[in-house]
């Protein structure tokens, strides 16, 4: 069975068309009547990259969430009346109309299609205002908030917010369906609106560049250059460096990690290097071991990476090391060590992840209620070593050697 990791099985994208020009794309828009009779097509507004997300409390305490779509609606000539009501500045109520009415097509990106259904998002962090210095940080949260309550949740009784992605990735259910289908089309949306403000200039000439076929690639302006572009994406490999015959593997640290956290080696591909030499050129570089045999696992999209790449590629392999004294180079690692089935399957059994889902689902339901918001990060305190959550290729990586027999995965190649 197919191997699917968060951020992937986007229910939109197998929807998506081929080309959508500017009239065909009004036409989808306002008057496709097929597409009005089921309520009009859907809009997820993002801001910063953050898209908006709906949540609710049971008397129980169980939180879920969901990410809030808008009726196009929301986004014609209503849209300057409609954030009037806000506490928006009137400032920003200029900005707000000029950024997103009269050019709302530009702003407004296709995600693909479900049951004959339109999606798109919107990107709303061209809202903003002119304060800068010190404060600019508390006057975007303000406005991010402010833009949240101009829209309303199909209960009247929710609130939303525009809630950053993984803070959504953590707390998605990987068990559920749905749930992984509602981060990888988070994840998807901010990729590609995140793809749009690195783009905005052609590469070859520097003259602006426009969104075309909404928002599916750029053109360059200048009619004597025309260049064309499409979404970014950087490819990663990850891998899990095994020694067969003591059945150990290698996990690093990072400087940034937190503490205790070990994981996989990864590095990215060089222009001209197969996925395979990517492999072995990064192991030997990050801690001095060779390897022969690679076996490929699993892919992840990974659009919450540096905010300079607007959604990575993570290829995860299975690499068997021929040499096994570790240097670790010091510069892209802390420290690397070997470590045993057993020491790793206690950290898998020890850590807690669903009490890391459950926390990221109460700091949702915080946010959108404007309350205080609970603590970004969970780890559990009885476990002496933990690995990345079920949310990272990473972690099935680990998982998938730790409870494998020793000789299964290589029977696969």
């Amino acid at each position: 069975m197919e191997q699917k990791n968060v951020f992937a099985g986007n229910p939109l994208i197998p929807g998506k068309r081929s080309k959508i020009d500017s009239g065909a794309l009004e036409f989808l828009l306002l008057k496709d009547e097929a597409v009005r009779a089921k309520g009009g097509a859907r809009v997820l507004p993002v801001f910063d990259g953050r898209p908006l997300v709906v949540s609710s409390r049971s008397p129980q305490g169980v939180v879920v969430w969901s990410l809030c779509w808008q009726s196009l609606d929301r986004f014609g000539s209503k849209f300057h009346s409609s954030l009037s009501l806000g506490s928006l500045s009137e400032e920003a109520v200029t900005v707000a109309e000029e950024e997103l009415v009269k050019k709302k097509y530009d702003k407004l990106v296709y995600l693909g299609e479900k049951d004959d259904v339109p999606f798109f998002a919107i990107d709303f962090s061209g809202v903003s205002t002119a304060d800068s210095g010190r404060d600019a940080r508390a006057v975007t949260q303000k406005l991010a908030q402010d833009i949240a309550s101009v829209f309303t949740p199909a209960n009247a009784s929710e609130k939303c917010a525009f809630i950053d992605l993984r803070t959504l990735m953590v707390a998605a259910d990987v068990g559920s369906k749905p749930a992984k289908e509602e981060v990888a089309i988070a994840g998807h949306a901010r990729a590609l609106l995140e793809w749009h403000k690195q783009a905005q200039f052609c590469s070859r000439c520097g003259t602006k560049a426009c969104p075309l076929e909404a928002g599916q690639r750029r053109e360059c302006s200048n009619p004597v250059c025309k260049n064309k572009s499409y979404p970014r994406i950087d490819s990663v490999v990850i891998m899990l460096v095994i020694d067969k015959e003591r059945d150990r593997v290698i996990l690093g640290r990072q400087s940034r990690f937190v503490p205790r956290m070990w994981s996989c080696l990864a590095g990215f591909i060089e222009p001209g290097e197969s996925l395979e030499e990517a492999v072995r050129r990064e192991t030997r570089e990050e801690v001095g071991i060779d390897v022969g045999q690679v076996i490929y696992h699993s892919s992840q999209p990974w659009p919450v990476g540096p905010s300079s790449m607007s959604c990575q590629l993570m290829v995860g392999f299975f690499a068997y090391a021929t040499s096994f004294d570790i240097k670790v180079d010091g510069e892209e690692l802390q420290d690397a060590q070997w470590f045993t089935r057993d020491s790793v399957r206690k950290a898998l059994t020890y850590t807690d992840y669903k009490r890391a889902e459950e926390a990221a689902s109460l700091k949702i339901y915080n946010i959108c209620s404007r309350e205080k918001a609970a603590s970004d990060a969970y780890a559990e305190q009885s476990s002496p070593m933990y690995v990345p959550g079920p949310y990272a290729i990473a972690h099935s990586l680990i998982a998938a050697w730790a409870n494998a027999a020793p000789d299964s995965l290589l029977s696969k190649v």
